[in-house]
């Protein structure tokens, strides 16, 4: 494989033709496919990838203004918290629309305690939200990223294929799963694991 991608980089520049390379190519077009933004027909893959159920769609909460939360956070009361701005709430509508145009208007979802994380899940309107502590954000508390991200692939593999799947999140919590650091509002598509491993088929932008 990897003298199949040397020889097609080479052939960029030579013009020479690489026959026993292309079956290579193709392979590596197909896996690559779904996780290249910009493409409406690569949003459309993942789209139906999270319909069929073999997906999730890791949500990260919509616009709320700063950083981490303030001094006196509590999470049982959202005035201590970090919230989601009008931008957010709007976003957030935006992005359940988005679901139901694309053929999914009921989902399974669960979401960080976080109220700006609730609220979005909320004003998705697609499903009932339930609450799942393993979203919760780890940004003040580094130490629960490991054991936090590890319970998360364990619950993972452990759910059901028979519905929709999404989970409202924070940047940490994505970015420890995934490697990818979503904006606002962003989804990440996922295989469902069934070894623990996760596997990356692509993001879908806020707007």
């Amino acid at each position: 494989m990897v003298q199949c991608i040397r020889a097609a980089s080479w052939y960029a520049t030579s013009f020479r033709p690489l026959s026993r390379c292309m079956g290579a190519a193709v392979a590596i077009s197909l896996a690559f496919a779904a996780a290249s933004p910009g493409s409406a027909a690569d949003e459309a893959t993942l789209w139906e990838a999270l319909r069929s159920g073999t997906h999730v769609a890791l949500l990260r909460h919509a616009v709320a203004p700063g950083t981490g939360d303030p001094a006196n956070f509590a999470l049982d009361d959202c005035g201590t918290q970090r919230n989601l701005s009008e931008e957010g709430r709007t976003q957030a509508a935006r992005i359940g629309a988005r679901f139901r145009e694309n053929g999914i208007a009921t989902a399974r979802i669960f979401s960080s305690q976080w109220c700006r994380c609730l609220e979005t899940a909320r004003l998705l309107e697609i499903g009932q939200v339930e609450e799942l502590p393993l979203l919760n954000s780890f940004f003040a508390d580094s130490d629960r990223r490991g054991p936090q991200t590890e319970g998360l692939k364990r619950w993972l593999a452990g759910q059901e294929k028979k519905a929709p799947l999404v989970l409202v999140t924070h940047q940490v919590n994505i970015t420890a799963l995934t490697g990818i650091h979503p904006g606002s509002g962003e989804m990440v598509v996922i295989r469902r694991p069934e070894t623990g491993e996760i596997e990356v088929a692509g993001t879908i932008a806020a707007d």
